[in-house]
């Protein structure tokens, strides 16, 4: 029997399917229908729990394919899942892969009612203990941990070398860069990127060349004036951008010397902070593979996969294009910055779950990088 404490004081019993322990972190919900694999090891989780909407969650199992990273969230929260798996693709059960994770799996929650408390409240800290432990104890567990929001987390989901040939990356990076496609090699600035946006990229005709969170804009810069590399794309990851301001100062670096850059989610949040526009949090953040985005130059309204707390300001369209809109909450989803190669998106556009109607952002950033005289 699992004891859950939210921040507001809400105390639940449910049961545990996944890895034991005691953990706290943020509550986030996320209203996607499917692709549970990919939510749950998308690095931009890390430390959070989240709660699914979707009733049955465990029912197709997991592989290796859907596998995002090894970074993944600190537990799962969800009304059902299954005792059987059943999918041709299945190599074993959900319970089986948070246990060699450590990820916690808590069902026999009523998970409809928690999102509506967060839809209401916003995103809050929550303590989990899959074995039993009273409401005080949890509380005291709850009030002595810094909550997301205060802590630095991109160190623990970025790579560590670049080129990465073992450790978080171990993976075939060679999948993504194949040399007889390969029209441009780009850098990738890794927050905590996800395999699916490496795949695009490939798809694309580019080579990728990662470099941890934590380096230097004239190792890039190096890079680039050498012809090694001929634009940056700036990965998703977690966390509050405002704590990373040595990247931004990085960043604004790239910017200046005019190299051809893209942003996805907190990348694109990184390039308004990087340019002088403060980010703010949201209530609840937006996660779910299903929300719809206005295209302002086509006019076409997108179905985007989303996972983001934070969000840059209006204030961004003194020095940028808005190009998409979320029809949600009338939030930014997509900038084009004023006499710089540069665009970003808050949306996932490599749709890993969810649609892929936002894929054609990596053709816009191999054209910009293409035609880009460096």
């Amino acid at each position: 029997m699992a004891s859950i404490l939210f921040e507001n004081g809400v105390f639940l019993e449910a049961q545990s399917f996944g890895a034991k322990g005691v953990v706290v972190g943020e509550g986030v919900f996320n209203t996607a229908m499917s692709g549970y694999e990919e939510i749950i090891s998308d690095p931009s989780y890390y430390g959070q729990f989240v709660v699914f909407s979707a009733p049955e969650v465990g029912v197709v199992g997991v592989n290796r394919q859907d596998h995002e990273s090894l970074s993944c969230c600190l537990g799962i929260l969800v009304r059902h899942t299954p005792t059987r798996y059943s999918n041709f693709r299945a190599q074993e059960s959900l319970g089986a892969w948070l246990q060699a994770r450590g990820v916690l799996g808590i069902c026999g929650v009523d998970t409809r009612a928690l999102v509506g408390m967060l839809r209401d409240e916003g995103a809050m800290q929550v303590a989990i203990s899959t074995a039993p432990m009273g409401k005080s104890a949890l509380e005291k567990l709850l009030h002595s941990t810094p909550p997301l929001r205060d802590m630095s987390v991109i160190p623990m989901v970025s790579n560590k070398s670049s080129p990465p040939t073992q450790g978080r990356y171990s993976f075939e990076i060679l999948d993504y860069q194949p040399a007889e496609r390969v029209q441009a090699t780009i850098g990738v600035l890794d927050f905590g990127v996800k395999r699916a946006i490496l795949r695009q990229l490939s798809a694309q005709g580019l080579g990728v060349r990662l470099y941890a969170h934590d380096s230097k804009a004239s190792a890039l810069l190096e890079d680039y004036k050498r012809g090694d590399i001929r634009g940056v794309l700036l990965s998703n990851g977690p966390g509050d951008p405002l704590k990373l301001k040595q990247a931004i100062h990085q960043i604004a670096q790239l910017i200046e010397a005019r190299v051809p850059l893209c942003g996805i989610c907190l990348g694109h949040q990184l390039l308004s902070l990087a340019h002088g526009y403060p980010t703010y949090k949201l209530k609840f953040g937006h996660h779910g593979s299903n929300h719809p985005v206005l295209n302002h130059a086509t006019g076409r309204i997108e179905i985007s996969a989303q996972n983001h707390n934070y969000c840059v300001p209006e204030s961004i369209a003194r020095i940028a294009t808005i190009t998409h809109t979320n029809l949600f909450d009338g939030t930014i989803e997509g900038v084009a910055y004023h006499n710089h190669p540069i665009l970003s998106v808050q949306h996932h556009p490599e749709a890993s779950p969810g649609p892929s109607d936002g894929s054609y952002i990596f053709r816009a950033f191999s054209q910009l990088v293409l035609e880009n005289k460096n």
